[in-house]
């Protein structure tokens, strides 16, 4: 049976090298909001030999969300792995600034959260009891001018390490892996100065996670 490997986030950064890493191995199904950021995934996809589906859905659409599960679920039944690297990184700003962004705060509040709340409760029935969830923590909350990222990153951790502990005995199994510093264009926007010869590429730590994701 051909396995199923979901990348919500799948256009650029990790989740791409992740797409790409499980290509090999399993029919990826590639989600993120951006058509030609997919489409070049898709093509390094079948460098590897894979063959993915595409998805350009914006995650926060929880109809379009329903209509993919319920798609997978017709054309293959299951799900084997399910990697949520979807985030939505508003700018950093002074606490006191924020209710200044309110549209920026709310759709943060829609990706990291909301969209994360619904998505488990989606995909949870095709992972099964054998699947394997993953979450990728970002700790920022506390820093300074981390206040809106580092809120709603916290709250997604917090969906994820809750049903980590609800699916302990009965599954699936939920993974909450933790990457080092990544040259991607998301922290490059955290931190434009930064020297970006000592960050890891995301290829790099895709491959660390394998094993956390085939076993």
């Amino acid at each position: 049976m051909e396995k199923i490997a979901l990348i919500t986030g799948a256009s650029r950064g990790l989740g791409a090298a992740l797409a790409v890493a499980l290509a090999p191995t399993h029919h990826i199904v590639a989600v993120a909001r951006t058509t030609g950021a997919l489409e070049e995934v898709d093509d390094r996809i079948k460098a590897a030999g894979g063959e993915a589906t595409l998805a350009p859905m914006d995650i926060t659409n929880g109809d379009a969300m329903a209509q993919l599960c319920r798609a997978i679920f017709d054309r293959w039944g299951a799900v084997d792995i399910w990697a949520h690297t979807a985030i939505e990184a508003m700018q950093l700003t002074p606490t006191h600034h924020l209710a200044l962004q309110e549209a920026d705060l709310e759709k943060s509040l829609k990706v990291n959260v909301e969209a994360t709340a619904r998505l488990i409760a989606y995909v949870a029935p095709l992972l099964g009891e054998t699947g394997r969830a993953a979450f990728f923590r970002d700790d920022h909350a506390g820093e300074k001018f981390f206040g809106g990222y580092g809120a709603t990153k916290a709250a997604q951790m917090a969906l994820a390490e809750s049903w980590r502990n609800e699916a302990g005995k009965i599954g699936p199994v939920v993974k909450i892996l933790e990457p080092r510093p990544l040259a991607t264009a998301m922290r490059a926007r955290f931190f434009p100065s930064e020297d970006r010869a000592g960050l890891t590429p995301p290829a790099e730590e895709a491959a660390r996670f394998l094993p956390d994701l085939l076993a």
